[in-house]
């Protein structure tokens, strides 16, 4: 059974170019070098997305600094230790 499926993928002469260079010079196929520059990218966009909802969480929760942040966080550990939780 095959474990990747081809598809077809346009690019400008220059980045085809390029692409070829740096394949050879790395000794891999422009497919896995395509591969990973696509990994990449995907997990950059997931960073990003994560440091987004990050940034909005804290702001939402008026948190300024690692102290606000650390305040908050002893605060929810001290609520869950309390007896009957």
């Amino acid at each position: 059974m095959r474990t990747t499926r081809p598809i077809t993928v346009s690019l400008p002469p220059d980045l085809l170019r390029e692409t070829q260079r740096m394949a050879k010079e790395e000794a891999r196929s422009r497919s896995e070098l395509i591969r990973e520059a696509l990994r990449e990218y995907l997990a950059s966009r997931r960073w990003q997305r994560l440091r987004h909802w990050g940034t909005e969480t804290a702001e939402r929760l008026g948190l300024k600094t690692e102290s606000d942040l650390q305040r908050l966080i002893d605060r929810v550990r001290s609520h869950a230790r309390k007896p009957g939780r």
